[in-house]
């Protein structure tokens, strides 16, 4: 169906529920694959990360040489989505073998679900992989992947690493849209942290043997921080934990949650295509005194999220229920508001709820 379908029908859908989240499957969707990227971008709607997917498979399942090098060969290339963090992680469904059937033990399924947990995006679980369900019978294919469920063991561990890790997703906001950043990187062993605003999650992944890393750098703040999945504490000295013991398939977790942006309404600014360079930042200013009254000194910073995304939650207390106007600048770390460049374009207008939470994503305008 053509794209001008797809903008209609979401666009339909957006105005009886502004809150509703809607995604798509594009088979085997792609980053180098254009006409994906452009669906994702374009049409309104998120759609399933079959990139991920594959590289996921790849190095837990079949255990590829390349390993997690796979995996972030797929995250380098998030600048080139509008909201790589609202598309759709998944490592198998109804239409492929499961994990185990390609190769997958236990431990192996467990660190595609901390990964997938902890990674950007938004998490689907395909019935029974808290289970360790699965039947191999012809490689594990259609109908030997949709085995009925029997039992649900809620003690199972697989379900308990679900439920942990839910419940740091719920309460801690890097985790849910933050930056990402590789802290060390091998075939065997991706240790990456999750940032936005003061909030940190850091998390450690070994498919390999077990392992001593002498020096890594977490970005957590000094201090003893305890493992969510293991119970084990780390100590941090200037961000970093030396001999960082990692088992035979462990994974490791360790989340600071952050303050979040509260308020009877909250609008989260999102926006694209932002010709930034290392050591700018970017922020929103407007006619309201929640964004500077047009003051760049008190104009509101995002935060980076990707090569191609900034964004923010602003809560607004004077403005609810009225109509702002606003633009998006680029300033320097080191000089300021000196030398800002703003949008050129004319202001953008939004209509700040009464209450409750918007998000409003837009593209930078040179």
């Amino acid at each position: 169906m053509p794209l001008w379908f797809w903008q209609e029908f979401t666009s339909d859908m957006v105005s009886v529920r502004p809150d509703v989240f809607m995604f798509g499957e594009w088979i085997y969707s792609h980053p180098m694959d254009q006409q994906s990227v452009e669906f994702a971008n374009l049409s309104g709607m998120s759609m399933l990360d079959f990139g991920l997917c594959t590289a996921i498979r790849a190095a837990l399942g079949s255990r590829e040489p390349a390993g997690f090098e796979l995996v972030t060969e797929i995250f380098d290339q998030d600048g080139k989505y509008r909201s790589a963090t609202e598309l759709v992680t998944f490592f198998e469904n109804h239409d492929m073998s499961r994990l185990q059937s390609l190769g997958a033990d236990q431990a192996m399924l467990q660190l595609a679900i901390v990964l997938i947990l902890t990674c950007r995006g938004i998490p689907c679980l395909y019935y029974g992989c808290e289970q360790g369900l699965h039947d191999d019978t012809n490689g594990g294919n259609d109908p030997y992947n949709r085995p009925m469920m029997g039992p649900f063991d809620t003690e199972a561990p697989l379900f308990q690493v679900v439920k942990k890790l839910a419940l740091v997703r719920k309460s801690n906001i890097s985790v849910q849209f933050g930056s990402s950043w590789t802290k060390y990187l091998t075939p065997d062993v991706y240790c990456f942290s999750r940032h936005y605003r003061d909030a940190r999650c850091f998390v450690a992944l070994n498919r390999g043997a077990a392992l001593t890393l002498d020096t890594v750098m977490t970005d957590l703040p000094d201090g003893s921080h305890e493992c969510v999945l293991t119970g084990r504490n780390v100590a941090v000295k200037n961000g970093e934990v030396r001999g960082l013991e990692l088992g035979a398939g462990e994974a490791l977790v360790f989340s600071m949650e952050g303050t979040p942006s509260r308020g009877e309404t909250v609008a989260v600014f999102q926006v694209n295509g932002c010709p930034t360079a290392p050591g700018d930042l970017v922020y929103v200013v407007g006619n309201c005194p929640e964004l500077g009254d047009w003051d760049v000194s008190r104009a509101f910073r995002l935060e980076y999220i990707n090569s191609g995304t900034w964004q923010g939650g602003l809560a607004f207390e004077q403005t609810a229920g009225k109509q702002v106007t606003y633009k998006y600048l680029i300033a320097r770390e080191d000089t300021g508001f000196v030398a800002a460049r703003r949008e050129n374009r004319t202001t953008r207008r939004r209509v700040v709820p009464q209450s409750g939470n918007a998000k409003w994503r837009d593209i930078w305008e040179e």
